[in-house]
């Protein structure tokens, strides 16, 4: 047995802490620039992690329709998720993230990174700002969508389960939508819910639907 190892057993009662660090003082230590370059070492990262600038925005809009209805980056398709719908959605002032509507079989959620935003709940709207969160379960009948009705742009992480064959959608506000869908995919027995008196508008979306001559025209008073 060497007196390196005789030394090493002689001083367990020292605790584990001394004679690591005797042995070590036996070893050789490796050159500082080999340690630095093994710290600083960084492997091609996976395709599940990306960058979501890099996502191009993609424009939706209706058939039939000249809204946008929100700039979206698909992260959670471009990530390799198969199950879940994750998108990164901007809000142009007066923009709305999608018409009012209700899913059948597909969960949704929304949380607002950053500004404000009005959440339109069946004809009523609810203020939300950074850090809030409203959740959707899937057959419930609650119609939504969500309006930035500010001058500052507004951006949303919307998620949920991803597109499913067998699932409805209801638009209580555009019932014309239905001429677009095939009739499978029109939610006829939705549960029935009150309607609140908005309409699902932003103030700038409702000057520019409103034409001229659709305004009441105002009849002059005569000059006595």
């Amino acid at each position: 047995m060497s007196f390196t190892v005789r030394a090493a057993i002689a001083m367990l009662d020292y605790g584990n802490e001394f004679v690591l660090s005797f042995l070590h003082s036996f070893l050789p230590s490796p050159p500082f620039a080999v340690i630095h370059e093994n710290m600083n070492h960084r492997s091609k990262r996976p395709p599940f992690i990306i960058s979501a600038a890099s996502i191009p925005e993609r424009l939706h809009s209706y058939p039939n329709s000249e809204e946008n209805t929100g700039h979206t980056r698909g992260i959670g398709a471009a990530a390799g998720l198969r199950k879940i719908g994750v998108n990164l959605v901007r809000l142009l002032p007066g923009e709305r993230s999608l018409w009012p509507h209700a899913e059948e079989k597909e969960e949704e959620f929304v949380y607002v990174l950053e500004g404000k935003v009005d959440a339109w709940i069946d004809g009523i709207v609810h203020p939300m700002k950074p850090g809030d969160f409203a959740a959707f379960p899937s057959g419930t009948g609650i119609a939504h969508c969500f309006i930035n009705n500010t001058r500052g742009k507004a951006l949303l992480l919307i998620g949920g389960q991803a597109s499913r064959p067998d699932n409805r959608i209801y638009y209580p506000l555009h019932p014309q939508r239905r001429n677009d869908m095939p009739p499978s995919e029109w939610w006829h027995d939705v549960p029935q819910h009150q309607m609140g008196p908005h309409d699902g508008m932003s103030d700038a979306l409702r000057r520019r639907t409103i034409s001229p001559k659709s305004r009441a025209p105002q009849k002059r008073k005569k000059r006595s």
